[in-house]
């Protein structure tokens, strides 16, 4: 028994929940894993998984070993990257997902200079608006807007997006633009509706003036769950939409979109570069993620002085 292969497969079989999709992750068959993980319970002469028919679940014993060999995994990662020689290009495959419009707009105009920098790396990106098991998708790591509730995730704070309020002309031909925020609530208007996260709710407008906050949910006819979906609602005249300020510049500038309320102010949308707590961090991803903080830098940088929210 290789032992390392096996702690390795068995750590995987933790995070992921199943063989299968532990085997996917290592690239081997998912009855080497299965074997893999049943000589170390031999060698340990303990039973580390209980398997059913349906799911794998950890056992007590297999619960304190994990937590003690994944810190050791992450050591040894540790190790062999401070022993490389310094000159040394990160290498390899990165597995990221970032929310489609992001990808569209920021990232992959900047990537030639992340890519003649780092040569050696290989992007494989997912371009989703969607929740991300990152653990069971073998994915390094994702870049998300708001706040992140999951605390089975690192994140890193690196920037965040202006937002603002805006309709197309041809949203405003049959009413007028609202001066007052609740007037969105009226049902000469409507919005378009963005589906968040796992719950597919819609979430409220919150817009602040001179110490007064007010609160909007507003009606849809569309909602949807995709960005770029989002925007072209908006720009097709389905309804009042809110939106970072670097997707909405250039639909502003062409006169597809016309700004709403200027003078009232939607909180930052903080951006996050998030990651599972128990996966090490090893050079490609960390180059990675040092990278987007420099881009965000320069096209949304961090609000030193955000107002209050709630």
């Amino acid at each position: 028994m290789d032992r390392f292969e096996a702690i390795t497969a068995f750590v995987r079989v933790v995070e992921t929940g199943s063989f299968t999709k532990a085997a996917a992750t290592l690239q081997i068959s998912r009855t080497s894993a299965t074997q893999l993980v049943q000589q170390l319970e031999a060698h340990l002469r303990i039973k580390l998984l209980n398997r059913t028919t349906r799911k794998v679940n950890v056992t007590t014993d297999g619960a304190v070993y994990y937590e003690r060999v994944v810190r050791l995994l992450a050591d040894l990662a540790d190790i062999e990257s401070s022993m490389s020689h310094a000159s040394a290009q990160p290498k390899g495959r990165l597995k990221i997902d970032v929310p489609s419009p992001f990808a569209r707009m920021i990232l992959m105009p900047a990537l030639p200079a992340f890519h003649a920098r780092y040569p050696e790396l290989q992007i494989d990106m997912g371009v989703s608006d969607r929740t991300i098991d990152l653990i069971g998708e073998n994915v390094d790591c994702v870049i998300r807007g708001g706040d992140l509730a999951d605390q089975s995730l690192r994140a890193r704070h690196v920037g965040d997006l202006q937002l603002g309020l805006y309709a197309a002309p041809a949203y405003l031909v049959s009413r007028s633009a609202p001066s007052d925020p609740r007037e969105l609530e009226s049902s000469a208007h409507r919005i378009v509706g963005f589906l968040w996260g796992r719950n597919g709710k819609t979430y409220p407008i919150v817009l602040r003036r001179d110490g007064e906050t007010v609160t909007i949910q507003g009606r849809y006819v569309v909602a949807v769950d995709d960005g770029n979906a989002y925007l072209a609602a908006g720009v097709a005249g389905m309804g009042v939409l809110w939106l970072p300020q670097y997707m909405a510049r250039q639909h502003v500038a062409d006169g597809e979109l016309q700004p709403l309320l200027e003078d009232w102010r939607l909180n930052p949308m903080p951006l996050h570069v998030a990651y599972p707590q128990n996966r090490y961090v090893s050079s490609r991803l960390r180059v990675f993620i040092d990278w987007i903080a420099e881009l965000m830098a320069e096209h949304a940088p961090i609000d030193r002085h955000p107002a209050p929210r709630g």
